[in-house]
């Protein structure tokens, strides 16, 4: 998987922290039994709920967009299966992470606390919201795709933060945005495809 699908030439995954990350979660763990031949396929794969756990090469993607020297706190809209959240765990200090579907965000949960992760704080709830009461991440990342950037999010990344996410409807583009003094620098990075975000339980 790493070989082929992520420091091929043509897709120049090259963050050692990375690419170590991808070989150390055992990425069959976060898909259903039914998908366990397919778990390392370069495609997103059904988790149930109407969610998806997201190609390998896209995971390894928006990770190394949000890296910096100075990257602790992340904060991850979108648990789904956690798979996304174990990568981040194995980088920085502490993940947040925000699920608002409950049976996801409880599986995610067991199974991260069975493989064994203590930097990860977990909570069920509308990720509109962000993390209420907590501020000033280095990184933000949403691994579902709301129509518009939501405000509220992005009030809670920390100075020269980086917030990476899908945004669009029919037509979405993956975009960085980092936190520059009291504004905010955009770039458009790919055209991708991600489920919508959900504003209520169960409900686009």
């Amino acid at each position: 998987m790493v070989q082929e699908q992520l420091t091929a030439r043509h897709r120049g995954i090259a963050h050692p922290e990375v690419i170590a990350a991808m070989r150390q979660v055992p990425r069959e763990i976060f898909v259903p039994d039914a998908c366990q031949l397919e778990a390392y396929s370069d495609r997103p794969l059904s988790i149930g709920h109407g969610q998806t756990i997201s190609q390998p090469f896209i995971v390894a993607y928006m990770t190394e967009s949000i890296l910096s020297p100075s990257i602790h706190r992340v904060l991850e809209i979108g648990t789904g299966s956690g798979y996304q959240t174990a990568v981040l765990a194995e980088i920085v200090q502490e993940v947040f992470t925000v699920e608002i579907v409950q049976a996801l965000a409880r599986a995610a949960r067991a199974r991260l606390d069975q493989l064994g992760y203590t930097n990860i704080r977990f909570r069920e709830g509308n990720g509109y919201e962000g993390w209420p009461g907590e501020d000033s991440f280095d990184a933000i990342m949403l691994t579902c795709a709301p129509p518009f950037v939501p405000e509220r999010i992005l009030k809670q990344l920390g100075r020269r933060g980086r917030l990476v996410l899908p945004a669009g409807t029919e037509r979405q583009r993956l975009l960085r945005i980092t936190r520059v003094g009291d504004g905010f620098h955009r770039e458009e990075l790919l055209p991708v495809r991600f489920v919508p975000m959900l504003d209520e339980p169960g409900e686009p």
